[in-house]
């Protein structure tokens, strides 16, 4: 999955950009105040990407 794409999910389910780590950027999910690294890779591996989004969601 593309990063891009990862992003504007994560985006449209209400998560927000919470700080630019070294590698990683944090999102976190507002409303159960879960956070998550997404790698600045331009792609992300699937399993990884529904990992992600299983977490903040």
């Amino acid at each position: 999955m593309k990063r891009s794409d990862l992003v504007r999910l994560l985006e449209s389910r209400g998560c927000v950009l919470i700080r630019h780590g070294g590698k990683h950027d944090w999102y976190q999910n507002p409303t159960t105040k879960m956070s998550q690294p997404v790698s600045r890779h331009r792609e992300i591996a699937d399993t990884l990407a529904k990992h992600i989004l299983k977490m903040l969601s």
